[in-house]
């Protein structure tokens, strides 16, 4: 099908465009002309995106799929065209077959496209190494331990010798097992004065540290997920300085929250890693502005049974793929980035990330499309959410940015 989306602001970060009331042209799947009408195109579909920005569709680097058609359906009704699935599903991607289903799912739903990590050990145990030439095979992307630590230090090195020999990268979220594993909020004066065990920094710093080392001896390639510190970004940075081979992340409500936000053990607040202090979210922040680090939503769908629970027993996480762009965008206001600089942290930045040629819209790119208006507004409640999970710390604000349009490969996914 042949679509002209006209009248709009085209915003491409990757390839420095900002042009207002300017026409995208789209035939067999990929983006064919921008401004001009190509010759000889007819349009079959004409979208109006006069007062909306049109920009690459947001690939968002971590979101559970609970139940992947109402997960799939969230992520294109936020703009949200290729999602990053952690293996910590149920069971866990340790074998080809699962990640195999899992794609031909996605491919079959027809809405965002699914790219999944895979276990890098068996059952995620942090022992055994899965089958990663065969998950690979299969469609993932990468291999990660979700959240879920390598306690054996051995075992995470010759995890990663291995994945270094055949290229392939790893995803680690830096936890350190014994610092963490009966924590449930951020080590400091709201944790003490509520009674809630915490987790100190040093937790991520021990395990970051360790990372790094293991990185330095064997050439793995290795992206730390949800960083929430600025001890911990720091060392990341340095390792990247070093011209070390390491990617991150930044969950969205880690740019937006802190550990005051749990208020009286409001379990809508409560995040793994946790939610820390005003410094490191403001580190957090001054990192993503300087292009060190990605955003993503980390969606986890979670029931909501299991957030009626008291704060230590609640399941941690928010729902966050219809998020990710409004609270971009609120992140962006506040921390006084302009917008093609904060579409670049969930397109092109993630693409880089992931290194796929996706998260832009030159000449014969992918027509994964996002077309929003930045203005509008509209109030977070449960029935607003196409995803299951109905968790979220903003329930009852008001939102700014609305996806109006969507669109995978060439194919009109979304309409509002």
């Amino acid at each position: 099908m042949n679509i002209v989306i006209e009248n709009g602001r085209v915003i491409d970060p990757k390839n420095g465009v900002d042009r207002g009331n300017t026409s995208l042209f789209v035939a067999e799947g990929t983006v064919i002309g921008l401004g001009e009408t190509p010759a000889g195109f007819v349009a079959d579909q004409t979208i109006d995106a006069a007062g909306c920005v049109v920009c690459p569709g947001l690939i968002d680097l971590g979101a559970r799929l609970n139940s992947i058609e109402a997960e799939l359906a969230a992520a294109v009704a936020g703009g949200v065209t290729s999602v990053v699935v952690p293996p910590d599903a149920d069971p866990p991607l340790d074998e080809p077959e699962l990640a195999d289903r899992l794609v031909h799912r996605g491919e079959e739903i027809g809405k965002a496209r699914v790219l999944p990590l895979g276990a890098l050990t068996l059952g995620l145990n942090g022992e055994r190494l899965a089958e990663l030439a065969g998950l690979k095979k299969a469609g993932c992307i990468a291999f990660s331990q979700a959240n879920r630590t390598v306690v054996d230090t051995e075992a995470l090195l010759r995890a990663m010798e291995y994945a270094a020999t055949f290229g392939f990268a790893v995803w680690l979220q830096p936890q350190d097992y014994w610092l963490s594993r009966n924590g449930i909020a951020h080590e400091g004066e709201v944790a003490s004065r509520l009674g809630l065990a915490g987790i100190p920094v040093a937790a991520e710093t021990i395990a970051i540290g360790t990372i790094i080392q293991l990185v330095r001896i064997t050439g793995c390639r290795v992206h730390l997920t949800r960083i929430s510190s600025a001890a911990g970004m720091q060392l990341v940075h340095r390792a990247q300085h070093d011209n070390l081979p390491i990617t991150c992340d930044v969950g969205v409500h880690h740019l937006l929250l802190t550990e005051n936000d749990i208020g009286y053990f409001n379990t809508h607040a409560r995040f793994s890693p946790p939610l820390r202090t005003q410094n490191d979210r403001q580190a957090l922040s001054d990192a993503v502005v300087a292009g060190w680090a990605s955003i993503c939503s980390d969606h986890t769908p979670v029931g909501a049974d299991d957030k009626l629970l008291p704060f230590g027993e609640a399941k941690p996480g928010a729902t966050g793929l219809e998020l990710l762009l409004p609270l971009t965008l609120r992140w962006a206001e506040a921390a006084k980035v302009d917008l093609p600089a904060a579409l670049a942290r969930i397109t092109s930045a993630p693409a880089e990330v992931l290194g796929l040629s996706a998260g832009h819209l030159a000449i014969g790119a992918t027509a994964d499309v996002c077309v929003f208006d930045p203005e509008a507004t509209w109030q977070l409640i449960p029935e607003s959410l196409k995803s299951r999970g109905k968790n979220s710390p903003w329930l009852g604000y008001m939102m700014t940015g609305k996806v109006e349009a969507t669109l995978v490969g060439g194919r009109v996914v979304y309409r509002a």
